[in-house]
């Protein structure tokens, strides 16, 4: 982060607010001037020099503004004058501090020459953005956040994170819900918005993928004039993205995909489980290249990517080349060897963050890419996909077919509606199961030998995510 990203006068200017600082007398207010290296919703990770921000959400930011100041922040966004705040602490206050929130990320991106790009999809978001990241950064210096912000308070501050002298914001959108996309994308204003497909994700909110799709197209609403939408073209709703964003005056429409008339399409992929090479017809030009983040889910994020730099005006080759070496991320398919006490050495897939039918398929696939050693076993570990409403039994039962087609050796799972999957394996996959992720642990740790390969896999609230670190503190020290 930039040594003064934002002064006192610019983010009083940018939301209105009334600057002071509380002098010795308590009831003695004075204007203080002040710069802010960055911006701050946690104390937890707050670094000296930062804003630290007290939103209003699950918990109250202003019980933490003591904490932040004594974390070293330069000042506090607040809505209040906290009764905890220290003597001389700068504040900004305004009415309401998620929209001062906002009303900074407005003032970010005004004040930036750079191109932004959107990035929404069921699947492979956070996977999208961080090809992004790699794949601009040869083409000048690359904003993005460094976790999944996706969501009514993560988007503006990422975008109020920007500096101003960034060439490219990358902005990833999520939703639960109908209509919490388009404010966020009219707050970022992309060049480009980039959809990465539509799969049965959220169901319990939506009750079809149809409307799925049409929240994901509210993308296209923030899209500046003459920006450009990247669409999958071998999705069922590509038919729906087109129209939707041309009817929100998206002229420019580029699609990826392996269907013949993808602009960028896949002509060949050969992966190996830990790495893949990649070929690609790029408006009729042969580009080939290299991704250490396996799985053919990844290269067609990676398309995507390709096509964004397409939009851009800069070069889909130099794009690839900028994709090597950049492996997937923790709990979206990051791979480690982990060396037990008992001196047996296993590969651990961690694609813990999230799940649905679609990015199941997809682990299931790169599980069945991979060799183990002689001896070793390919192993699934899955939590309950969540958040699919009445679907969800026939959808988790709707898993067995691949993942028989992958040549599991041995399945575990965990939750209840885990049991619908369960009931359609042959006996002999079925390897343990248990209530929930934590119970399920010791099983799985008593069972594991040299040479196996785990793939550990559910959604975020399924809490496999215990699993994997369980497997890791297990390792030899």
């Amino acid at each position: 982060m930039s040594a003064g990203l934002w002064t006192a006068f610019e983010t009083a200017a940018a939301t209105g607010g009334a600057l002071c600082a509380r002098g010795g007398d308590p009831e003695r207010w004075i204007a203080e001037e002040w710069a802010a290296s960055g911006l701050s919703i946690d104390t937890r990770t707050l670094e000296p020099g930062e804003m630290f921000v007290a939103l209003i959400d699950a918990r109250d930011g202003h019980d933490y503004v003591n904490s932040a100041f004594e974390r070293g922040a330069s000042a506090a966004l607040v809505a209040r004058a906290p009764e905890n705040a220290p003597d001389g602490a700068p504040l900004l206050i305004v009415s309401d501090t998620l929209e001062g929130l906002r009303d900074l990320a407005r003032a970010a991106r005004l004040r930036n020459f750079g191109k932004r790009i959107a990035v929404t999809g069921s699947v492979g978001k956070t996977s999208t953005k961080e090809m992004l990241r790699a794949a601009f950064s040869a083409f000048g210096r690359v904003h993005a956040s460094d976790k999944s912000f996706n969501n009514h308070w993560g988007v503006p501050l990422t975008l109020a994170r920007m500096p101003i002298d960034s060439d490219f914001g990358i902005f990833e959108i999520g939703m639960n819900h109908a209509g919490e996309i388009t404010p966020l994308t009219r707050l970022v204003a992309p060049h480009v918005a980039i959809v990465t497909t539509v799969a049965p994700a959220h169901l319990e909110f939506f009750g079809t993928v149809e409307k799925i799709a049409e929240a994901k197209a509210e993308i296209f609403l923030g899209v500046v004039k003459g920006g450009a939408a990247v669409l999958p073209i071998d999705n069922d709703h590509f038919s729906l993205l087109r129209r939707r964003a041309a009817e929100a005056g998206v002229a420019r429409i580029l699609t990826f995909g392996e269907d013949a008339r993808a602009d960028v399409r896949l002509l060949s992929y050969r992966g190996d489980g830990a790495r893949a090479e990649i070929a690609a017809s790029v408006f009729g030009e042969t580009l080939e290249f290299a991704l250490d983040a396996p799985g053919r889910h990844q290269a067609m994020n990676a398309l995507a990517v390709i096509a964004a730099a397409r939009a851009l005006g800069v070069s889909a080759a130099r794009a690839g080349a900028g994709l090597a070496g950049l492996g997937a991320a923790v709990g979206r398919g990051a791979q480690s060897t982990v060396r037990l006490a008992s001196g047996a050495e296993i590969i651990l897939i961690d694609e813990s963050y999230n799940a649905n039918p679609t990015s199941m398929a997809a682990a299931f696939a790169v599980l069945a890419q991979t060799k183990p050693k002689q001896g070793g076993r390919r192993i699934a570990v899955l939590g309950q996909m969540l958040e699919l409403g009445p679907q969800g039994p026939a959808l988790h039962a709707g898993l067995a077919q691949p993942l028989l087609a992958a040549g599991i050796d041995a399945l575990y799972v965990a939750g209840a509606l885990m049991d619908h999957l369960w009931e359609k394996t042959p006996p002999a996959l079925r390897a343990g199961k248990a209530a929930d992720a934590r119970a399920l642990a010791p099983t799985i740790l008593q069972a594991l030998k040299d040479g196996d390969i785990v793939m550990v896999k559910g959604s975020n609230g399924s809490k496999v995510s215990e699993i994997v670190a369980a497997i890791k503190a297990a390792g030899a020290n």
